[in-house]
């Protein structure tokens, strides 16, 4: 006899199923963390800003209800928030929808809708709570309870909102609107029409709240002075208050000093122990905010390195200087793709592994290209002691719309600088790459090296190459650097002149083809080698290059490409699954450190 079921039931079933198989996309290529971020409950829930910590605080990675696509209503500063029906599709925050770590795996979404709701922990009674987003890409427009709390344009910096007179008592619903074009007129770096990999959108770094006090830290500015033996600390709170600092050495305290958050604060560091790469020594900071009665009304966490950054002459060389010493920069181009979370790492596990790597292959410097990371990325790269070039990710079309590009463009390239502004490994800022959306480089070299004297800045990293579609703005002729790309190279890289050190920003991509594991499309590199041997040798090769260009042509920095395999390019040292190290590790870091320690001999010389 044939079971009759009912609609209801049938309907309950697959709703049922369909929640159960929405996360369960297989990946093309998945890391050894792909299955713990689908696993995760939630996702990434590490704290997510180092160097402003408190010890209460919410993670709200993890599902969230989605509606997607062409389809939907504009996502672009909507006046309200769409419904969402139970049987809404599921995402998994923070991977982008395009990612298979997301659960919904689409490509150009441009409208994305998101909703979840929350209850606020009732340990937080009487404060207010900040709704925190690390990075949204492109437009947002949050909505809590119906209202609407914020809008924000920019992909790649933080944003937050006091959400505290929205609130109510019990479960709370957040809606978030974003819109992403991917048209090329925003900062999107090699996530645009003329980028090479996947694009990504909506919501990619961690959402999360916080409670706080009416007078609470805002966000604070460090600057070390080694030579000073002093560091500056600025606050920026929220209401007048009376402000101490603490610094530490371990549970040792080292100094202390009292003052008005409106003023600076300059605290000595009797006999500074200096960050380096090869000593990333951090000092902890205790900041407190006080009322006029003395009540502490906050007390924030923090960290820094006295390290000092310039450009001075070696020999009658210009060099860039580390602590008063130059240090040759041997590095890798990392460019942060990720084969299952494409902008964003899986774990934690996992953003930190590509650093180990990197640091135990003998590398000093991390080139972080056309992205940024997550505060986290900077706090391990502090702690290891590698030292950061920091690339502002580029527009495509500057000449289209210019009065909106160039402005979104100005406006994320300082957000940027202040989200990083306090991470000792982070040593020069590169507004643009190859000549890619290029526009004012010579206003915007000299802006930025007003804005943060404390670093160097690279105005235009490989100003002989050029894409088709524009016109090149070349050699901007300030700034730091005289900085060529030369693939494979290394022979005809930059030499210094009168003002600038020479920088080799990009050079090698020799490739290697490792079958089981590559991104499932026609792969290529600038070069290939058949075995790992043979590339082995020719990156020793290589390298011996540099160094004789080091050595007698003045060159300061090195960058090889790359890191790891990204989707069509098998150039990577590692595959793009991370699985496959695709040379002798132990020769790649006897050549790197012999590179390094040859230029440090220079500094005996003088």
């Amino acid at each position: 006899m044939p079971i009759t079921l009912s609609r209801s039931f049938l309907l309950t079933a697959l709703l049922i199923i369909t929640s159960a198989s929405i996360f369960a996309q297989k990946a093309k290529l998945p890391t050894q963390w792909t299955a713990a971020a689908l696993s995760a409950e939630i996702p990434l829930n590490e704290y997510p800003r180092p160097q402003l910590q408190r010890s209460e605080w919410l993670c709200l990675n993890g599902s969230w209800n989605y509606q997607g696509g062409k389809s939907v209503p504009s996502a672009l500063n909507p006046v309200k928030p769409i419904a969402f029906a139970a049987s809404a599709e599921k995402i998994r925050v923070p991977y982008c929808p395009e990612s298979v770590l997301s659960g919904i795996e689409r490509k150009q979404e441009i409208n994305m809708w998101y909703q979840r709701n929350f209850t606020v922990p009732a340990a937080w009674k009487g404060k207010d709570v900040i709704l925190h987003f690390d990075a949204v890409d492109y437009h947002a427009t949050i909505f809590v309870n119906g209202k609407k709390a914020i809008s924000h344009s920019g992909g790649y910096d933080a944003f937050s909102v006091n959400i505290t007179a929205l609130l109510t008592k019990g479960s709370n619903s957040i809606v978030v609107a974003a819109q992403d074009l991917n048209d090329g007129r925003t900062p999107s770096g090699k996530n645009g029409p003329r980028g090479d990999y996947t694009f990504s959108s909506g919501i990619w770094q961690t959402v999360w709240l916080e409670p706080v006090n009416k007078s609470y830290i805002r966000n604070i500015r460090i600057l070390p002075d080694l030579a000073g033996k002093r560091v500056k600390i600025e606050v920026n709170a929220s209401s007048p208050s009376k402000l101490s600092a603490i610094v530490l050495d371990g549970k040792k305290e080292v100094a202390k000093a009292e003052g008005d958050a409106k003023t600076a604060l300059y605290i000595p560091v009797k006999d500074p122990k200096s960050w380096s790469a090869d000593s990333p020594f951090l000092y902890d900071l205790k900041i407190s905010l006080k009322s006029a009665d003395g009540k502490t009304t906050d007390e924030v966490m923090s960290y820094f390195g006295m390290r000092d950054v310039a450009l001075g002459k070696v020999n009658g060389v210009v060099r860039p200087l580390l602590n008063g010493e130059f240090v040759m920069q041997v590095g890798l181009l990392d460019q942060g793709y990720w084969p299952d979370g494409i902008l964003t790492a899986p774990t934690e596990e996992a953003l930190k592994s590509d650093m180990e790597f990197t640091k135990k292959a003998g590398y000093n410097l991390i080139r972080k290209h056309m992205k940024t990371e997550p505060q986290r990325f900077y706090y391990w790269a502090d702690k290891m002691g590698l030292l950061v070039w920091q690339d502002m990710p580029a527009i495509w079309y500057p000449g289209a719309d210019t009065l909106n590009t160039r402005k979104a463009f100005r406006q994320e390239l300082k957000r940027l600088i202040d989200d990083h502004y306090n991470s000792p490994s982070i040593i020069t800022w590169v507004p643009f790459n190859e000549n890619w959306g290029a526009f004012d480089v010579k206003n915007i070299t000299d802006w930025l090296k007003k804005y943060d004297p404390s670093r160097l800045v690279n105005g235009n990293s490989g100003f002989n190459n050029n894409p088709s579609y524009q016109k090149a703005y070349g050699d901007p002729k300030n700034g730091d650097f005289v900085d060529t790309h030369i693939y494979v190279g290394p022979y005809k890289a930059s030499v210094p002149d009168a003002r600038r050190a020479a920088s080799l920003g990009e050079f090698g991509g020799v490739g290697l083809f490792v079958r089981g594991h590559m991104w499932p499309v026609e792969n290529n590199a600038y070069d290939y080698e058949p075995t790992k041997s043979a590339l082995t040798d020719r990156y020793v090769m290589l390298l011996d290059q540099v160094e004789q260009l080091m050595l007698y042509k003045g060159l300061s920095v090195a960058v090889y490409t790359q890191t790891t395999d990204v989707e069509h390019e098998v150039n990577g040292v590692l595959t793009y699954d991370r699985k496959v190290e695709k040379m002798d590790l132990e020769r790649i870091r006897e050549v790197n450190q012999a590179v390094i320690k040859s230029g440090s001999t220079l500094n005996q010389q003088k």
